[in-house]
């Protein structure tokens, strides 16, 4: 049975000052280099056999020093690129919270309802998702792989494996060098 280490990007400057990344290309900062070395030790007992990643700057540095502390290739997959929040990039969650009070608590209680100012729905990163994860695991008949992917992608990806609740995606957005694993649902792996 194939096993799914969902990995979050170590953090940002953004991260540290609250701000909504979505796609935009943060590097990692040095909070953010000290959590990969701690992801690095703490997987090194799973080993992987693969590592997928976002193409976004944080992704691309965790994934590739987890990629060259494990020997296996790092694939980047234009579909785990992270929700596009649109206008909401770069601002702060506060501001959100503040400047659109009813939007915010939607996308903290329905956020399928809700879709940034010129960005990307949930329905939408919910597609892209089914069909990369269709294809990694047609790749992968067992074996561990890595997917590093930010917040709050990686919330949808958990919700997609284990077909459970999605949780709150501003709280989510702050999450970052944190790990999980999780083995695919007969109905997440066939989907």
């Amino acid at each position: 049975m194939t096993q799914v280490v969902l990995i979050r990007p170590g953090s940002t400057d953004y991260h540290q000052q609250r701000l909504i990344q979505g796609t935009l290309d943060v590097p990692l900062n040095a909070e953010g280099h000290a959590e990969v070395k701690r992801l690095i030790e703490e997987l090194r007992s799973l080993g992987m056999d693969a590592v997928y990643v976002s193409e976004s700057e944080p992704a691309l540095q965790t994934a590739e020093a987890l990629a060259r502390a494990f020997d296996v290739k790092c694939r980047k997959l234009d579909r785990l690129r992270n929700l596009d929040h649109g206008l909401w990039q770069g601002m702060a969650i506060d501001e959100i919270r503040l400047k659109q009070p009813k939007v915010y608590r939607q996308w903290q209680d329905a956020p399928e309802c809700v879709c940034p100012p010129q960005g990307e729905t949930l329905e939408a990163a919910d597609d892209r998702i089914r069909l990369a994860m269709a294809k990694i695991l047609k790749r992968h008949k067992g074996g561990v792989i890595g997917l590093v992917v930010p917040e709050p992608l990686a919330s949808l990806v958990r919700r997609h494996i284990t077909q459970g609740q999605l949780g709150d995606l501003w709280q989510a957005t702050q999450t970052h060098g944190e790990w999980e694993l999780l083995s695919p649902t007969l109905a997440g792996a066939s989907s």
